[in-house]
């Protein structure tokens, strides 16, 4: 019987994260599908889009990209349920649909987890380092190569997200050096073997779409975007034409102080031949804007990481224009075609204004609830074992807003598909920790003690 309730409540639990992509008809598309989903189709390498993804999406395409949201919610159901045990919350089976049904109407992770993008990717990798690296001890030996190699999965997906595991498993080696009790060396190890593990698949499969042995593009010329922004691009231009590097030296009047015009509007950047035109003169003024300005440049990256703490609106890329997705479904997938354009998405039937009423409040209060959860568990034996995750979460916040916000643009986009781990955390604070799991913990008003066999 008990088996039967735990089954019941993880297929009540994928259906609430499926609910946005049943309710639409078709999984919810965004900007960047198309980009990811022609990789193998063009042969080519583009800007921020994986073909680690994009094969993903070619993989599980048939029919009509179903395959592709039901793994990102399975994935989704399994990593959670993972922390719960890991927590020692996994005995009882309502614990997990509670958990999903809390995030569901608070977060934007139901909208995650329906969208062809790599964005649900980035919190479950967050959740999955945090488990092979200092809950290891309770996992089963199987668990721990699986989450290693969705690691390595999610890392390939995207930069950014492989920036910020990167950031983690920095911060979890220098508390290793002082506190292995907490965060073992082993596991670091694990957390950087399964981060190089990532950077490998990328390569890898850039070679096998591209024939060449080459990274993702984009990187630090989309730092171009947030000097736009801080008017530092037209500054350092201003002071330094007539230069015959720069074409953007003819083009000073006609820089947006935007960076999403720039990049996605009518611009001169799409004159100029975008990113495969741009790529370097970019990059150079980046860098020498770096040395003539250090402290405008701090002072901005700073900035950027504050709005991108606090922009975490559910629905950037959803309900505006998609049209590169359109047209190359149409292209390259005709056959989806009818299901696509049946879709409430393509009817503009979509509107967060109403959700993010609730989702930016309970984003904010989370995070600061976060807080207090990290100063306050050591002297509460009820929600200790949680300070470990709630420390995890808060430096994933922070490394998100660093690499999203100081070295690329701050969008509300990067912010939801993060601060949903804050809320989780919160969420389990009421559960009292069982007196033992049924995967073989020990379990204690302080925390849960590692397998004595492992």
């Amino acid at each position: 019987m008990q088996s039967v309730t735990r089954l019941a409540g993880i297929l009540a639990a994928a259906l609430m994260l499926l609910a946005p992509a049943l309710w639409n008809g078709f999984p919810l598309l965004q900007y960047d599908t198309g980009g990811y989903f022609v990789r193998w189709h063009e042969g080519t390498l583009e800007e921020s889009r994986s073909t680690v993804y994009g094969l993903f999406l070619n993989l599980l395409s048939w029919p009509d990209f179903w395959p592709v949201v039901a793994v990102q919610t399975l994935v989704t159901v399994w990593i959670v349920a993972l922390v719960l045990r890991s927590h020692g919350l996994g005995g009882r089976a309502l614990i997990l649909p509670i958990t999903i049904a809390a995030l569901s109407v608070l977060t934007a992770l139901p909208w995650l987890t329906s969208q062809l993008i790599t964005d649900i990717l980035a919190g479950l990798a967050v959740l999955a380092l945090y488990l092979v690296v200092a809950r290891a001890g309770t996992l089963m030996a199987w668990e721990r190569v699986a989450l290693m190699a969705f690691i390595a999965f999610a890392a390939a997906t995207h930069n950014a997200t492989l920036a910020v595991l990167m950031l983690l498993v920095a911060a979890g080696l220098v508390i290793a050096l002082f506190d292995r009790a907490t965060v073992p060396l082993a596991g670091v190890g694990r957390g950087a073997l399964a981060l190089a593990l990532g950077a490998a698949l990328l390569v890898a499969t850039n070679y096998v779409v591209a024939r060449k042995l080459a990274w993702t593009p984009g990187g630090i010329a989309l730092m171009f975007g947030r000097m736009l922004n801080e008017g530092i691009a037209q500054r350092f231009l201003t002071e330094r034409c007539p230069d015959p590097r720069f074409k953007l030296c003819d083009h000073i009047s006609e820089l947006p102080n935007d960076a999403d015009v720039f990049f996605w509007g009518e611009s001169v950047f799409d004159r100029l031949g975008r990113f495969k035109g741009m790529n370097a003169e970019m990059r150079t003024i980046v860098l020498e804007s770096f040395a003539a300005y250090p402290w405008l440049q701090i002072k901005g990256a700073v900035i950027a990481t504050a709005r991108q703490l606090v922009m975490v609106a559910t629905g950037y890329g959803v309900n505006t224009e998609v049209w590169h997705t359109y047209g190359m479904i149409e292209t390259f997938a005709p056959q989806m075609l009818p299901a696509m354009n049946a879709a409430h998405q393509q009817h503009r039937d979509l509107n967060f204004g109403t959700i993010n009423r609730l989702h930016v409040p309970a984003a904010y209060l989370a995070m600061l609830l976060l807080i207090g959860l990290i100063a306050l568990a050591p002297r509460h034996d009820r929600i200790a074992h949680l300070r470990p995750l709630a420390i995890t979460v808060a430096l994933a916040l922070l490394a998100n807003a660093f690499v999203c916000g100081a070295l690329s643009n701050p969008h509300d986009r990067y912010g939801a598909r993060m601060v949903w781990l804050a809320v989780l955390t919160l969420v389990l604070c009421p559960w009292p920790v069982a007196p033992s799991s049924g995967s073989g913990m020990k379990v204690t008003p302080a925390g849960i003690r590692r397998r004595q066999h492992i």
